[in-house]
């Protein structure tokens, strides 16, 4: 046992932070720049949920300064404590990050995990044309600043 650890320690320096996710979760997140298709399902299952895709949405809006727990809360009208649990849902799946700040928690999206999401969706896209993705490409690109925010 004591080994396994040392080997996972010593594997963890040598990788990304996000591959070393991969390592101290109890299903592999990202290994070696390939997502795996466990944590699309949890992306997408945690998303699944209206209040938690308004949530990571709002969290997108507010990239990169986030918002406080609270404050999301409030934003759509949802109970304190419901809302601390969607936000540790979203956490779990790798799409939003927190960060203690004095006696707030500040939550912000996790946009690389989103990118790896939509990549592995269509990493065999169009069955190696990728003239026929270039529309769907083309509208992921087209994503520009928010001047006012909601």
């Amino acid at each position: 046992m004591k080994f396994k650890t040392s080997v996972r320690f010593l594997i963890s320096m040598s990788l990304t932070p996000a591959a070393r996710t991969c390592l101290t979760r109890s299903h592999c997140v990202y290994m070696f720049g390939h997502m795996e298709t466990n944590s699309v399902i949890a992306s997408f299952s945690a998303l699944a949920q209206e209040t938690r895709l308004e949530a990571f949405r709002l969290l997108v809006r507010y990239e990169p300064e986030g918002l406080a727990a609270g404050e999301i809360a409030r934003q759509l009208g949802v109970p304190h404590n419901t809302m601390s649990a969607h936000l540790a849902v979203l956490v779990r799946a790798g799409l939003a990050a927190s960060q203690r700040q004095s006696r707030s928690i500040i939550y912000r999206a996790n946009l690389d995990h989103m990118k790896e999401t939509i990549q592995f969706l269509v990493r065999d896209c169009c069955a190696g044309h990728p003239e026929i993705c270039e529309p769907l490409m083309a509208s992921l690109i087209g994503c520009s600043p928010v001047n006012e925010k909601k």
